[in-house]
């Protein structure tokens, strides 16, 4: 618990940062004229694996995600990021399959892009705060429901743009979301929780404008 309250913290304070000096920067328009990007991507999000999850093993899987971002000027943005379809998990044990669940995640970032708005390749970097919910769980069959709670962190990214014309370009990036879920029995929370702590790596096309 102390652990995500830091990461939070970093992570808000980042997200700050960055909107600071973006409106310190406000009176200078962009030099490109893009206020607004739209992204489109095929994400595959992996937890990572920990001990601590008592032999639960969780599986990752494809979804299509989107994002819109509001330029502040062509180098500093902020991102909403998210699902459009669950990301499905197959959860197992020592014993084999104990069943599935599936996470929509979604996300506000701030962002720094490198480099001028009309370079060919444009790296980017971004830390902000998400939100993933659970839904259709399914790990004990014929037994009590269980579910798990919604999982809060921060998330950070890394990624590159690939500028195809003014308006158009291509994205690959990546982004680690920091999050536990605590896990529930008939709606009553048994003291367990499950890390997921994912990494998702996406690739799409984006438009400007």
């Amino acid at each position: 618990m102390k652990s995500n309250k830091c990461a939070l913290a970093l992570a808000t304070l980042a997200s700050l940062a960055i909107s600071s000096t973006a409106f310190a920067q406000s009176s200078a328009d962009t030099a490109s004229g893009k206020r607004f990007s739209v992204v489109g991507s095929a994400t595959l999000l992996q937890p990572t694996k920990h001990s601590s999850n008592d032999g639960l093993e969780v599986d990752g899987g494809p979804a299509p995600t989107a994002s819109f971002s509001y330029n502040f000027t062509d180098n500093i943005s902020a991102e909403l990021w998210g699902a459009l379809d669950s990301f499905e998990h197959r959860v197992s044990t020592d014993a084999g399959k104990l069943g599935t669940v599936e996470q929509l995640p979604i996300a506000l970032s701030g962002q720094y892009h490198f480099g001028d708005a009309d370079n060919t390749f444009r790296p980017f970097v971004g830390v902000g705060y998400h939100y993933s919910n659970f839904n259709n769980e399914d790990l004990n069959p014929g037994g009590e429901h269980i579910s798990l709670s919604t999982a809060k962190g921060a998330i950070g990214t890394v990624g590159v743009d690939m500028n195809i014309t003014p308006t158009w370009f291509a994205r690959a990036d990546a982004r680690y979301l920091h999050s536990n879920a605590d896990l529930n029995q008939a709606g009553v929370p048994i003291g367990q929780e499950i890390k997921l702590d994912p990494w998702t790596v996406s690739f799409g096309i984006g438009a400007r404008f």
